[in-house]
């Protein structure tokens, strides 16, 4: 039988498909299995279209086995087989799918699935095998083909002879090298591994013979080997079936098992959607984030599946990165996929998907928010942190979703309190929400700046992560209420008098102020008199956009490449002591008020949790004011 030729443009198609296009070798098992499954959907379509007497759904059924003498693994199936036209057609041009041309010829059917649809699966084989032999016989006929081929050089077709109606697939293995060990498609746990990855759901039993080990018969110790045909694949995928039929326990077990997590989920999104994008979707939200989930090396995404095949582990594109602690998976019908399955066209089904996906995720959130707060402070715990940089990143596209997700300490509640709980506890004249940034709650409670608003009676929120303020910044507003920090010059809580008040004292003393300044230099833009103030003496604001929690956060950072700096306030007390003696060394004694000036600039900074520049210098200036 003379050896016919690839069309070029196939031989071209065919060598890049080998070398470029499928990123594992494995996947080769699953395109060959799902091509098996597309050859029972299109005969049992027959059977039921054509009232075929003989044929029931029980009686199909996909084979694989593997013969580690002859280096051979075989996948067959005992569905519609190929004539030799067929073969001629679907195998000896590249990209010409049958599965694709009987789809759209065919009624939709529940029943009916026909997963492969662009012809080039089956010559996945050809990353592993070094020949391939397909053996057909279409159901009803008597006569069945032989095609062989070693690649891209060409193929044969011949008559010969085949028991029953399929397809049996047998690829002959590549050597092994130093790089490629081709034996593990022979290793029966590596076979049904790569099944229960990428085909436990397809819908016709997969089987395998197996070797176990069993007690002999009469003997209480003696042990024996024997070869049992099982079904590795389970069929019915659990997101398909009725919420109503499974347990909690069920999906508990499906999340430990398929996500290997020891703790069962917080909270199971179980959904299918019908209409202009039709899936089913099954997501997990963890209990505990995995122990790189805040580093560049975690990798977010759902499983993908195809009508039940697994077309990618992990989907980045299926959920955006605020919600990237989601786990689970989708399986749809709808999604375009190009060459390969593995690859994934961004098309606008993926975008609807996305979009439902993500306000589904924030609806479950939020009613975990309202109906089960402990849940839901324990979920913050883990995940608080990613909602807060989903609102800040992307020049904030996000905080509209996020908002009312946050949870914060505050001045009047115990553990957490959401915007929406801060708003309902306003005052009636409140402008404001009020917040104040620092390195842990006990600390915020103690600023200067809080002391008079909280014994007014406003609730103030602690910021304690870096990205708070941040996020806030980005926010501008939750509910048409601004958000502002306790060190801003303006509170909206002064009464007129007071404020006409500092501005005098503030212009009668601003020699003193003018030589307080100049002593600081550039470190503050201004020293002046406040009334937010109570007990403590001092305190430093800052003006403009950048806080000083905010140029901390900023400076610390690794990749800083140019120190940043707020617009610094010394503040101080009218009503404390220390202001009568600024105002006592001003008259009497300038070095000594310069000596005040450092000492009382690093006490504020100190307050705020900043390292003084000098601390040896602040020691000595303390000393001489002992002395």
């Amino acid at each position: 039988m003379a050896k016919k030729e690839f069309k070029a443009e196939s031989k071209r198609l065919l060598e890049l498909m080998i070398h470029s296009i499928y990123t594992h070798r494995e996947i080769f098992l699953r395109e060959l299995i799902s091509n098996a499954s597309d050859a029972i959907d299109k005969l049992y379509y027959r059977a039921l279209s054509e009232n075929l007497n003989g044929l029931s759904r029980e009686d199909f059924f996909i084979r694989v086995e593997a013969d580690k003498e002859k280096r051979t693994l075989t996948v067959s199936d005992n569905g519609c087989g190929m004539s030799k036209e067929e073969l001629e057609n679907n195998l000896g041009v590249i990209a010409q799918s049958g599965s694709l041309a009987f789809k759209k010829e065919q009624e939709p059917s529940e029943d009916i699935d026909i997963i492969g649809q662009f012809g080039v699966g089956f010559y996945s084989a050809f990353m592993v095998a070094k020949e391939v032999s397909v053996i057909t016989k279409p159901f009803g006929s008597e006569e069945a083909y032989l095609w062989r081929s070693e690649g891209s050089d060409g193929y044969i077709i011949e008559e010969t002879k085949k028991e029953g109606n399929g397809t049996d697939i047998i690829i002959t293995l590549k050597d092994d090298t130093e790089e490629e060990q081709y034996s593990e498609f022979l290793d029966s746990y590596r076979l049904q591994d790569l099944i229960k990855k990428y085909s436990d759901y397809i819908r016709y039993p997969i089987r395998m013979d197996v070797e176990k080990s069993r007690l002999k018969e009469g003997s209480e110790n003696e042990y024996e080997t024997v070869t049992e045909t099982v079904t590795v694949n389970s069929m019915v995928p659990l997101w398909r079936k009725n919420r109503s039929e499974l347990t909690e326990e069920d999906y508990n077990r499906f999340y430990r098992e398929k996500f290997y997590d020891f703790e069962a989920p917080l909270r199971v999104i179980h959904s299918s959607t019908e209409g202009t994008s039709t899936y089913q979707a099954l997501l997990f939200i963890p209990a505990k984030a995995p122990y790189d989930f805040y580093t560049r090396e975690y990798e977010k995404g759902l499983q993908l599946y195809a009508s039940g095949v697994l077309i990618m582990e992990k989907c980045p594109d299926l959920l955006p990165d605020c919600f990237s602690f989601v786990r689970g998976l989708v399986d749809s019908e709808d999604l375009s996929l190009n060459i390969s399955r593995e690859m994934l066209q961004h098309d606008r089904q993926l975008r609807l998907i996305r979009s439902r996906l993500e306000k589904k995720i924030k609806s479950e959130l939020l009613s975990m928010l309202k109906n089960d707060r402990e849940k839901y402070e324990t979920f913050f715990k883990a995940f608080g942190l990613q909602l807060k940089y989903g609102v800040y990143a992307d020049f904030g596209a996000n905080k509209e979703l996020l908002s009312d997700l946050l949870l914060f300490p505050s001045s009047k509640a115990e553990t957490y309190t959401s915007l929406d709980e801060y708003v309902e506890r306003m005052k009636e004249d409140q402008k404001y929400i009020y917040y104040a940034s620092g390195d842990n709650r006990e600390r915020i409670s103690h600023l200067p700046q809080t002391e008079r608003l909280t014994d007014a009676g406003y609730e103030v929120l602690y910021l304690t992560d870096d990205v708070d303020e941040f996020a806030l910044k980005m926010m501008q507003n939750y509910k048409e209420k601004e958000f502002k920090s306790v060190s801003d010059k303006d509170l909206g809580i002064e009464d007129t008098g007071e404020t006409e008040e500092i501005q005098k004292e503030n212009e009668e003393n601003k020699e003193l102020f003018r030589m307080m300044k100049e002593t600081l230099g550039d470190r503050v833009s201004e020293v002046r008199l406040t009334s937010r103030l109570k007990t403590h003496p001092v305190c430093i604001t800052s003006e403009g956009g950048l806080s000083i929690e905010m140029e901390k956060v900023l400076n610390a950072m690794p990749n800083a490449q140019q120190k940043v700096s707020a617009k610094k306030i010394l503040e101080i007390n009218r009503d404390h002591k220390i202001f009568e003696k600024l105002k006592d060394l001003f008259a009497h004694d300038s070095e000594k008020l310069k000596e005040y000036t450092e000492l009382l600039y690093t006490e504020a900074l100190l307050i705020e949790g900043i390292q003084p520049e000098d601390p040896v210098d602040f020691v000595e200036k303390l000393c001489n004011i002992m002395a």
